[in-house]
């Protein structure tokens, strides 16, 4: 896969998003004053329970009525056990007093950040509706109006968790503030979803030669917008400190002078000075950057991020991680802990990443965006995240176009907040749809705006979706236009559909190379597998630790016999509540509780056998492959063809001959030593 971002430099360019950057390496400086600081809204919160959804009708919105407060944490759960009558969800109201900060500048105002609420949101500031928000996953920022600087305030906000059969999701549906509430600062004109990508070029090295120095530019991307009055053009400038203390500067005027009320997209990059400090597991090195929005000499807003310079590309079919192959292993997660569901603490997070280490884990997944507090400990412990849009089994909700364009609203917001992040290797935009898009109008339309979506709002990585893995299917044009597939497999556990079995785990090997001849110009990666577990018993029983652990060293021998995959990701690190009806496929006719039993660790946090059988595995498979391993996966896969095909099949002729050679070699020379022995003896 070339540079997605040069590709599209052009289109860029005729829409006016593009201008004249400048240029600097400069020594360390104190940079200029900013705004205020954000402040985080974590203590005094109250949650009062609406189960009769009364609230509304008697106005607590204003402070009438009388609900039943009580001291709650946020971020929190309306109730943390996963138990049946609650999985449909119910109505929760927060309330929080807070005194407002001050500043000396007149023309600042605020907003409330909310980074998740599950799962419809209304907001009010002092009696004064701020907004709505219905999308459960991504975050959602509203303008604090009406808000009193020195002064008391109180925020409302209505939780409302109750749904239907739709959106199918697979996990349980926890209701509440889940994630961190922060009052933000919001300038005259501000930079909104603000993007620091890297852009990494590692050329290739010649046979027997030490690869170059790869070279690096970061793209800075977001929407500036004008709040204030007057016609205004402001600068976007980023000052970008590598891991030794070198400092690279760049800026970029407003494409062109905004008035109130507009907004305008800009994208600049800035060439990295000196040989990139590359970011990996093994050697996560984080550059910090500093993206300020300017009107002449002052600075209006500050975006701190820390990110890494990394190349993640497909080339003939294999997923590459700074020019080099990678064999990835690791184990999927859901937010879910017990007693705190998706509200994760920070001693949660660092659990979570103790436990993907302990493992071997060098990469993870999930079905959602995940906590930003999280990617950031990735990004610090170089631990990979293949990130994916919730748009889960949706095909009944990709019908109309109204459908289509809320599932893009999701994803928008799914990549835009995970974009900076150097663990995040790519965007994934669905999760098991149709098996068949090229005959499903709704769902093609979707997968082909999402590809274009992405590849706009970052050009820098691979773009994805993952699949459902049904064998006996053609290959689907909708999915030969990505960069890299996901396949979900359960052969050996699930049955599959009439005339598409997946009974049997011995026709995965089989189904995994097909997948390599339908789609070889696409990068493939085992992105889930798994058995449910939860009691003792023979290996040839489902639903038995025997079992598990019989079945992970199987899928792992597969993978590890098919060079051209990128990795493999469990399906998952730790069980987690997923619905009350859920029997895991092992139709076994016992009393459920609603927990997804094919975690490596259980609910409550005890390893099971098949952990250290996939510890084992992960702990030998090196991340980068050998060197030439790239061709010869490519013609083992039966993938590629043309000039590529050619060179990997001579490649791999080459080397037996070579063998060959040697052998005969090797095979004269042990005749001349044993005939030199004889001959010794017989003297």
């Amino acid at each position: 896969m070339v540079s997605r971002f040069r590709s599209r430099t052009v289109p860029a360019l005729a829409l006016g998003l593009i201008a004249v950057v400048t240029v600097a390496p400069t020594r360390a400086q104190d940079p200029p004053p900013g705004p205020p600081a954000a402040v985080a809204l974590t203590s005094g919160w109250q949650l009062a329970l609406d189960p009769a959804d009364r609230g509304m009708r008697e106005r607590w919105q204003t402070g009438a009525g009388s609900p039943a407060w009580r001291a709650a944490a946020v971020p929190g759960v309306f109730d943390a056990r996963p138990v049946e009558q609650d999985f449909f969800g119910t109505v929760g109201w927060y309330r929080l007093r807070f005194r407002a900060p001050t500043t000396a500048d007149p023309t600042m105002r605020w907003g409330i950040r909310f980074d998740q609420v599950r799962r419809d949101a209304r907001v009010w500031l002092n009696g004064r509706p701020l907004g709505r928000n219905r999308d459960p996953y991504v975050p959602f920022t509203l303008p604090a109006a009406g808000l009193r600087p020195g002064q008391m305030n109180t925020l409302l906000v209505r939780a409302d968790s109750r749904k239907g059969a739709e959106p199918r999701e697979g996990w349980w549906n926890w209701g509440g503030i889940t994630r961190p509430v922060t009052l933000v600062p919001r300038a005259a004109i501000g930079l909104d979803d603000v993007g620091v990508l890297s852009d990494v070029t590692c050329p290739d090295a010649a046979a027997g030669e030490e690869r170059p120095p790869c070279t690096a530019k970061v793209i800075v991307d977001g929407t500036l917008e004008h709040r204030g009055s007057g016609t205004a053009r402001p600068t976007v400038a980023l000052r970008l400190t590598a891991p030794d203390g070198t400092v690279t500067t760049g800026s970029a005027p407003s494409p062109r002078a905004l008035r109130p009320g507009e907004r305008a997209r800009i994208r600049f990059s800035v060439p990295v000075q000196g040989d990139a400090q590359l970011w990996q597991p093994g050697s996560p090195r984080l550059y910090t950057a500093r993206v300020e929005t300017r009107l002449g000499d002052r600075v209006l807003q500050v975006d701190r991020k820390r990110v890494g310079l990394r190349s993640v590309r497909v080339r003939n079919g294999m997923l590459e991680l700074n020019g080099r192959a990678i064999d990835m292993r690791g184990a999927s997660i859901q937010e879910d802990l017990r007693g705190r569901g998706p509200a994760l603490s920070d001693a949660d997070i660092e659990l979570i990443v103790k436990e993907l280490k302990a493992l071997g884990a060098n990469v993870t997944r999930a079905h959602y965006l995940l906590n930003d507090r999280l990617l950031d400990r990735l990004d610090e412990e170089g631990i990979l995240v293949w990130s994916q849009a919730p748009i889960y089994h949706r095909d009944k909700r990709l019908v109309t176009p109204a459908q289509r364009a809320e599932a893009l609203r999701t994803l928008r917001g799914t990549v835009i907040a995970a974009r900076s992040h150097p663990s995040v290797i790519t965007h994934s935009v669905a999760n098991e749809l149709s098996a068949t898009p090229d005959t499903t109008p709704g769902t093609r339309a979707f997968l082909q705006s999402a590809r274009g979506l992405v590849h706009d709002l970052d050009p820098t990585l691979p773009v994805s979706v993952d699949l459902l893995s049904y064998p006996g299917f053609p290959a689907q044009r909708a999915f030969a236009a990505y960069d890299l597939l996901g396949v979900n497999s359960y052969f050996g556990w699930y049955k599959g559909k009439k005339k598409h079995s997946t009974e049997r785990l011995a026709d995965l090997e089989p189904y995994l190379a097909s997948m390599r001849r339908k789609y070889p110009d696409s990068a493939l990666v085992l992105t889930e597998f798994g058995a449910e577990s939860t009691f003792v018993g023979p290996r040839t029983t489902k639903e038995t630790y025997a079992f598990q652990d019989d079945y992970v060293a199987r899928v792992l021998d597969i993978v590890d016999r098919s060079p051209f995959l990128g990795g493999a990701i469990y399906w998952t690190l730790r069980e987690f509540a997923v619905k009350p009806d859920w029997d895991g496929g092992a139709q076994r006719d016992v009393p459920r509780d609603g927990i997804h039993n094919k975690g490596l660790i259980t609910y409550d946090g005890r390893p099971k056998p098949a952990w250290d059988v996939a510890h084992d595995n992960f702990r030998a498979t090196q991340l980068f492959r050998a060197d030439g391993l790239t061709a010869s996966a490519q013609a083992a896969g039966g993938g590629g063809g043309g000039s590529a095909g050619v060179l990997a099949w001579a490649v791999v002729l080459a080397i037996v001959a070579l063998l060959v050679a040697d052998a005969v070699m090797l095979r004269g020379i042990l005749r001349g030593r044993r005939r030199t022995a004889s001959s010794v003896a017989r003297r």
